[in-house]
């Protein structure tokens, strides 16, 4: 098979998914992932009993195959790739795992590691990966990810999820290291997952499901990708830049080539907000300012006479503005909804994954309060991380609180590691399906993972 010679984008982009080391990266980029593996791990665990994912699971033995892979948690063996799709999607479910690509500074609303970290994982696991393997395969995985993403701007009025397309990208590269592919067949397999993208924002407009669906699809078919490329199928030569690629197709022609490979091989990019709050990061500011208004004014819901939230226009005109319904998947309402969201804090004095059961959502006391919400413009508020909470009594006084950076801001308000491990336990108690002994170890195994020989080791914990 001839080597490529051509130094375009793409090709660069493969070079390093196929050359980088472990000893590339800093001690920085190696915590960070390991503090990505423990956030991501703990959603999963938090998630992993949700109805909707016990049918999946069901649906996944039902469908047989080689057995890869373990369906993490609730055990049993599949095709890495379907095994990738469920624990992908169940590390999904509270809409709590790591998000917000940064590149340069510049931070883009993302989901990427629930579907990276579980790829790398599943095939990490079918290959019998070392730690440091393990970790490289998904570090140059959330690099291709990142830079496709930064390289558009991306642009939520298109109407593309980057979770089924973008994420698509990086899982290929984590499969086709882990697989042992060449640059050809790597370029090949970019080209073959070209053609699987997909993923609809109406999910999440109206609520529903398949709002995790897409991460879990971006992990299968970037495996699938890299097994059809290995197994000598061919794709377009440039799936980003071509005539038809990925930038004509999803971004409406948005590219800024530099971006692509601008420090390529010195700095690897991922998500880098760790979520405090189970729900749609656009609703933290104001849960932010709901939860300080209540501890210290000791707000009793019942005597509220009018709630209104200021926010950044944009935000307002967007899913997380629209009026709060209960449909037919109430927690995807739920989760996406200033309105919902702030009740929650204000009744609750928490916002905790026990709040989006269909029980909690439906209870009178919480529905009642949702309607005494309004949302208005926040005027001076030029991007979506400002809000203002005022909120009138019965009895005429008035209260409120503002915030100009959330909690967990990467930049200015970053999430500790005290309270990224804290949030890992916080899930483990939710679900009550790992041992606290299994925790324990599974927490010592992610703090030492390059010292790891073979990823079986950290599954074996995984499965209650």
């Amino acid at each position: 098979m001839n080597a490529l010679t051509k130094k375009t984008p793409i090709e660069e982009l493969i070079a390093n998914v196929l050359e980088t080391r472990f000893e590339n990266f800093d001690y920085a980029t190696v915590e960070h992932a390991k503090n990505r593996m423990i956030d991501v791990l703990g959603c999963l665990i938090g998630g992993a009993n949700t109805p909707e994912n016990l049918a999946l699971i069901e649906l996944i033995k039902d469908w047989g195959g080689k057995e890869e892979a373990t369906i993490l948690i609730h055990g049993g063996k599949a095709l890495a790739h379907n095994v990738a799709m469920v624990n992908s999607i169940m590390a999904r479910s509270f809409d709590f795992e790591p998000v917000d690509v940064s590149v340069d500074n510049a931070i883009i609303p993302h989901h990427s590691s629930g579907t990276t970290v579980m790829t790398a994982i599943a095939m990490g696991e079918a290959k019998a990966a070392s730690g440091k393997e393990l970790m490289t395969s998904m570090l140059v995985g959330d690099d291709v990810v990142a830079r496709v993403l930064a390289a558009s701007g991306f642009d939520f009025g298109l109407g593309w999820d980057g979770t089924g397309t973008v994420n698509m990208f990086g899982t290929t590269a984590i499969a086709g290291r882990l697989m042992g592919l060449d640059r050809l067949q790597m370029r090949d397999a970019f080209g073959i997952v070209l053609n699987q993208m997909a993923g609809s924002f109406q999910n999440i407009w109206d609520g529903t499901t398949c709002f995790k669906l897409q991460q879990g699809v971006s992990a299968r078919n970037g495996i699938f990708s890299a097994e059809l490329a290995k197994a000598g199928w061919t794709g377009p030569e440039d799936a980003l830049v071509s005539k038809f690629g990925f930038y004509h197709l999803y971004t409406g022609g948005r590219l800024n080539l530099e971006i692509l490979t601008k420090d390529l091989g010195k700095k690897y990019y991922s998500d880098v907000t760790f979520k405090p709050y189970p729900c749609c990061r656009t609703t933290h500011p104001a849960i932010d300012c709901a939860l300080a208004l209540v501890q210290k004014n000791h707000v009793n819901s019942e005597d509220i006479k009018e709630v209104v939230l200021y926010a950044f226009r944009g935000a307002l005109d967007g899913f997380c503005g629209q009026p709060f319904r209960i449909g037919r998947f109430p927690h995807g309402n739920a989760n996406f909804s200033y309105y919902y969201t702030v009740a929650n804090a204000l009744l609750r004095k928490s916002v905790k994954p026990q709040h989006f059961s269909g029980e909690s959502i439906r209870e009178p006391q919480i529905n009642s309060l949702i309607n005494k919400i309004k949302l208005a413009e926040l005027p001076e508020a030029m991007d979506p991380w400002r809000a203002k909470l005022k909120v009138l009594m019965k009895d005429g006084k008035e209260f409120s609180e503002a915030t100009e950076t959330p909690k967990s801001d990467p930049l200015k308000n970053p999430m500790s590691k005290d309270e990224i491990v804290a949030k890992f336990w916080t899930n483990v108690e939710f679900s009550q399906t790992v041992t606290e002994k299994k925790a324990k170890k599974l927490l010592r195994l992610l703090e030492n993972l390059e010292e790891l020989e073979n990823v079986n080791r950290l599954v074996q914990l995984l499965v209650a």
